[in-house]
């Protein structure tokens, strides 16, 4: 593909999208207070020059994943309200009223797959830069953070020996009926029988029924996972093979995985990287996901609490061994170096350089008045991870891969803070207002 260009006119046989909206509208000047050629820069540097069509510009691709997760839509959703909406079109770079929208909603998969996650985090980058322009964020609210983690659930059903076993044994047989391939016997209808069976014993707490029903399960797997084999063999092609193998090493792990084992299991089929993380809650005690760091002022800033930094965790790692990797790449996406350190209780035993910038939660040495005081302030990242998960996304990920993991934990945090953004810039007109208001109502002096 070639590299994407902005060529976009004003029609004159339609209406300007400046004289048909509100220009003191809060979309409208955030659109104004946004950098969109640095967007350019980064976004176009991962397309190179060649033969094609050129892509779509990058600041309709950029204002697309802005308001995807500003406004918590989904692709189908973020299409039909970009056609409805005109300051949609305006904030993505539109100079005439479309009709018809200019993508589709597969557009912003293939972009998502081609840029990278330095490249999106272009877009964190440059909310906090909108940030510190507008007044929102000052540069002493970079210097003292509060570091935690949370877990981002994937979309994925809640995983049960069962479920995996029968789903596994489904997609076996759906590969060998596409591929031709003739079973012995598919035990598709017994196999849905005993997976409902085993639910029903568990729920009734007659585990060794369940576990008979389970046994019923893995037998029969291994039947149709042994006939496969034999089957491909027999054929001798190796491209068949190739394509065969990474469903048959998922289904070897299915069967032979016990819930009692310990490190890494498979807990879905589409999504095998999905791990499963244990955060102390009582109403969800595993979740099944990945961990993401999340970093935030200990500060008060004027337009609210930031998200400073976000970034998926793969392999379920303990906190503390992530601080050090945090902080330095926290310092190089804001420019500004951390001097204090809040986390809570689960980073203790980190890895961070220099260990008299970290406070920990209940530290009681080293502690003067003020750090007293920013240390009763830790807490004041849950409600931030709380918007986020809720608001923007990153409570169930419908990404793919470990890449979708990067990408969404990262695109939520941008639109957490360009919603942020908005509020304040809205904010401020009405100040504005205000002191016009109150100025022209002031008696003059004789």
């Amino acid at each position: 593909m070639a590299k994407p260009r902005d060529n976009r006119q004003a029609d004159l046989l339609l209406a300007r999208l400046d004289q048909i909206i509100n220009m003191k509208h809060p979309l409208v000047l955030l659109a104004d207070k946004v950098d969109w050629q640095f967007l350019d820069r980064r976004f176009a540097s991962m397309c190179s020059d060649g033969p094609g069509q050129p892509g779509l510009p990058t600041r309709l691709v950029a204002g697309l994943f802005i308001l995807k997760h500003m406004e918590n839509l989904s692709d189908e959703m973020l299409c039909e309200r970009w056609v409805e909406n005109p300051y949609y079109q305006f904030f993505c770079g539109e100079l005439s009223f479309c009709h018809k929208a200019p993508f589709d909603r597969s557009s912003m998969t293939r972009w998502r797959q081609r840029l990278g996650e330095a490249e999106i985090e272009a877009l964190l980058q440059e909310s906090l830069s909108v940030a510190h322009k507008t007044g929102a964020l000052e540069s002493k609210d970079l210097e003292r953070v509060v570091v935690d983690t949370t877990v981002q659930p994937k979309a994925v059903a809640h995983p049960t020996d069962a479920r995996l076993m029968h789903r596994t044994l489904e997609k076996l047989v759906a590969f060998a009926k596409r591929e031709g391939i003739a079973l012995r016997q598919s035990y598709v209808r017994v196999a849905k029988r005993a997976a409902i069976r085993a639910g029903r014993y568990s729920h009734a707490h007659q585990f060794k029924r369940a576990r008979r029903a389970l046994k019923f399960l893995n037998t029969r797997l291994g039947r149709v996972i042994r006939d496969l084999n034999r089957k491909i063999k027999i054929r001798g092609e190796p491209e068949l093979d190739a394509r065969f193998a990474p469903l048959r090493d998922l289904a070897v792990k299915v069967r032979h995985q016990d819930h009692r084992q310990r490190g890494p299991k498979v807990y879905s089929l589409h999504a095998p990287e999905v791990e499963c993380i244990g955060k102390g809650k009582a109403r969800t005690p595993y979740e099944f996901g990945c961990k993401v760091s999340i970093v935030t002022p200990v500060t008060a800033p004027k337009g609210g609490q930031f998200v400073l930094h976000a970034k998926a965790l793969h392999g379920n790692p303990f906190d503390g061994h992530t601080l050090g990797p945090i902080i330095a790449d926290l310092e190089t996406l804001t420019g500004v170096e951390a001097h204090r350190i809040h986390v809570d209780k689960g980073y203790r035993g980190h890895n961070h350089p220099d260990k008299f910038r970290v406070f920990i939660s209940g530290q009681v040495r080293a502690v003067t008045a003020s750090i007293r005081r920013q240390m009763k302030r830790r807490a004041a990242v849950e409600p931030v991870i709380g918007h986020v998960k809720i608001d923007h996304r990153m409570d169930r990920n419908y990404l793919k891969g470990r890449e979708g993991d990067r990408a969404n934990a990262i695109l939520a945090a941008a639109g957490y803070n360009f919603r942020l953004l908005i509020r304040w810039l809205a904010e401020l007109l009405c100040a504005l207002f205000r002191v016009l208001v109150f100025s022209f109502r002031q008696p003059a002096i004789a």
